[in-house]
């Protein structure tokens, strides 16, 4: 074997991405990883510097420059795509040079790149344990994140589950006080409907309270069928629920669907082959005739209201009355005549 072909042999070995040149800077031969970057193409035969872009040393015109540089470091990078980028060493040899490349920071690029595995890389090389902690780092961050996405999850489900009636689906009190604490500042016009089941408690004495229970899934269904996505359905007590209305204060689509629920819940519900018979009030508060009250005073209004019903004989509903100024404080208690403000039958009623 020549001499030649020894070097050659022994660089294959230990250096699989090397490049032996002449002394015009063409090269001679090239080991098996960098001729595997570039499959198609035979790199004996080329000029380096026409195979490669050099951007380290710069001030390089030609062969000789590059040979006269006493570092011999360089970074270089192929001058079609891929534009994968080396880094190496070029050291004079008797008749030419010997280049010695790797990928440096491009590593993780070329593996890709050209579908790399170790037998591309000197046995010295520490590419491949990079690439096993690159990988063991990608795979413990997919876990990280894995486990935060269920973590978000877990959060969220618990938080909505701190804000949900458990038995009817609804929101709950807690819910609707985080609502209302919003609208304090909003802005935002909202109206306050407050709702009491009448004769509940004989329906949890008569037939028990898993009838009670029932009853309570059924009215829950009824609000939020007669409401829209944006408003707050809440059960803030045993039977009692609030809706908070988002930017609606007109007083007769209140009333429509106000009486739109008295007249579905004063329908029979049946459980296990008898009838449980509740009704509702009603008492309404809205904020566009109370300009300033805060989101608290506005539900101890319909708060208010909702008793004034009740005294009215149930199955009704009333607004709440700001009284005139110069009777009472702003936000204190006052009410419209009864006749008034009292939802009476309405033929041919249309959805609001």
């Amino acid at each position: 074997m020549s001499e030649a072909a020894m070097l050659d042999d022994l660089l294959t070995r230990l250096c699989p991405m090397h490049l032996i040149l002449d002394a015009e800077g063409t090269i001679r031969h090239a080991g098996p990883t960098l001729q595997k970057l570039r499959p198609g193409a035979q790199l004996a035969g080329q000029r380096f510097l026409e195979l490669f872009r050099l951007t380290r040393p710069r001030a390089v015109t030609g062969f000789a420059d590059l040979m006269a540089d006493a570092d011999g470091k360089l970074s270089v990078g192929f001058r079609d795509a891929p534009h994968t980028t080396l880094k190496g060493q070029i050291v004079a040899v008797p008749g030419g040079a010997v280049v010695a490349l790797s990928f440096g920071i491009s590593l993780l690029d070329a593996v890709r790149d050209y579908d790399l595995t170790s037998a591309d890389f000197a046995p010295t090389d520490l590419a491949i344990e990079l690439l096993y902690l690159v990988e063991a780092k990608s795979a413990a961050m997919e876990a990280s994140r894995q486990l935060n996405q269920r973590l978000q999850a877990a959060r969220i489900a618990a938080e909505e589950q701190a804000f949900t009636d458990t038995l009817t689906g609804l929101k709950n009190r807690r819910a609707m006080d985080h609502v209302l604490a919003r609208k304090s500042g909003g802005g935002m016009p909202y109206s306050l409907m407050h709702i009491d089941l009448d004769f509940f408690k004989q329906v949890n004495d008569t037939l028990g309270h898993a009838a009670g229970d029932h009853v309570l899934q059924q009215v829950a269904q009824v609000l939020v069928e007669e409401t829209r996505r944006e408003d707050t359905v809440a059960r803030v007590g045993g039977d009692e629920f609030v809706i908070v209305f988002d930017n609606l204060t007109d007083r007769p689509r209140l009333q429509r669907i106000a009486r739109r629920l008295i007249e579905r819940l004063e329908h029979p519900m049946r459980f296990q082959g008898r009838t449980c018979a509740i009704s509702a009030s009603i008492g309404l508060a809205l904020s566009v005739e109370e300009p300033g009250c805060a989101p608290e005073d506005l539900l101890h209004h319909a708060d208010l209201a909702l008793y004034a019903a009740k005294r009215a004989g149930r199955a009704t509903m009333r607004f709440y009355a700001t009284p005139a100024p110069g009777d009472a404080a702003r936000c204190a208690p006052g009410w419209a005549e009864p006749g008034r403000d009292e939802v009476g039958p309405e033929p041919g009623l249309n959805r609001a």
